[in-house]
């Protein structure tokens, strides 16, 4: 039974995740710069995250193993169309302005990823996941310290991208 929550734009999703992890951030830039300066955000240890994750792709024989190019992200080619590709994502479904709700598939798990903004100029951005077999666990427990530190630079980027 689906619960209610201060996140009515995926309470849909809820009922059939494994995990959900929100983080916060402020700012007075628009839904579109936030997500291009999070997605787009790519430093040189983020990138070696990326590339020992590579390696461990490799060794669990999961799908997604490239390292993502998100230099070319600008607000402007940020799309609210279902199907769209945004970064490594898929776009679910979005509203201008109000949130975005993204997707990445592999063979181990399902990820989403909501950004969502709230009138008060807060955003939420929460990573929703599902185990599709045991080594999904186990990868994302071993990524879990990293995906912190990943999204709250992210978050970061995000609200001072103008």
């Amino acid at each position: 039974m689906p619960t209610t929550t201060d996140l009515p734009e995926i309470e849909d999703l809820l009922p059939t995740v494994d995990v959900v992890d929100v983080k916060t951030a402020h700012g007075t830039v628009s839904l579109r710069e936030f997500t291009a300066g999070a997605l787009g955000h790519g430093p040189a240890w983020i990138k070696a995250l990326f590339a020992v994750r590579w390696i461990v792709a490799q060794v669990f024989r999961l799908d997604t193993t490239s390292i993502p190019d998100a230099r070319r992200l600008r607000p402007e080619t940020v799309s609210f169309t279902p199907g769209d590709p945004v970064s490594f994502f898929t776009v679910v479904r979005g509203e201008e302005d109000h949130y975005l709700l993204l997707k990445v598939s592999d063979n181990h798990l399902v990820a989403w990823l909501a950004i969502i903004r709230r009138p008060d100029n807060d955003f939420k951005v929460v990573t929703l996941v599902q185990y599709l077999r045991p080594v999904g666990r186990f990868y994302y427990n071993l990524i879990r310290p990293f995906h912190h530190l990943v999204l709250l630079s992210m978050c970061r980027a995000g609200v001072s991208s103008r």
